[in-house]
């Protein structure tokens, strides 16, 4: 389905948003009812765990997922959103329908139901949930090796690089020292991903980055 917009005003913060999750993922049939188990927005994406129980307390039957001990299943879902003219907008997909955006936190994958089909499109986008949350938080002094070069805007390319980071305010920005050059480089957390730890150098202070402007001003 398509995008759709509430222009009364309903969603403007982030519990509004979170209120309206609950309230979508929460529905009652004449013989079946789901509701929200979990929840967590990454970005401006919403990523959901619904479980579906039958009424009468049989087990749920499905052709997607295996029934859990209790006799319910629990699927995964995702939320885009985004803000126009100040209007709350949302378009929902159940996994299976293989959302692009894949970037839900393990605790909310290890809720959902077992699949029956290892190659289904669910399987996938689990798959690559898992992919992105295992792409290593690098600290201060770690050097590492990409798993391909990056191309930078100039046309040169690094692959070996050093965590280091930059202040702006009162905010400190993660950034990298290019081995190659010794220049400075912001990396997307996707450009990390299969990436190798070479070595580690743990540091309260930022050795590298003092070393790149003591390069500059010499």
């Amino acid at each position: 389905m398509g995008w759709l917009f509430y222009t009364d005003g309903r969603v403007q913060t982030y519990v509004d948003e979170r209120e309206e999750i609950t309230r979508l993922c929460t529905f009652e049939g004449e013989t079946r009812k789901t509701e929200l188990v979990k929840a967590c927005k990454v970005g401006s994406t919403w990523y959901a765990a619904a479980r579906v129980t039958n009424l009468d307390g049989t087990a749920v039957e499905d052709a997607t997922y295996v029934t859990d001990a209790d006799g319910s299943i629990t699927f995964g879902a995702v939320f885009l959103t985004r803000y126009d003219d100040g209007c709350w907008g949302y378009k929902d997909m159940e996994e299976s329908a293989g959302p692009n955006v894949s970037r839900a936190p393990l605790g909310l994958i290890e809720l959902l139901s077992d699949l029956k089909d290892p190659d289904s499109y669910a399987q996938d986008w689990r798959q690559r949930c898992r992919n992105w949350a295992a792409i290593p938080d690098y600290e201060e002094g770690d050097k590492i090796r990409l798993a391909t070069p990056v191309t930078l805007t100039d046309g040169s390319t690094c692959q070996i690089v050093t965590a280091t980071y930059y202040k702006r305010g009162r905010q400190k920005r993660r950034c990298y020292r290019i081995e190659e050059t010794g220049g400075l480089v912001r990396l997307s957390k996707a450009s990390l991903a299969g990436s190798e730890l070479l070595s580690s150098a743990k540091g309260a202070a930022s050795p590298v980055l003092a070393e790149f402007l003591a390069g500059r001003d010499a």
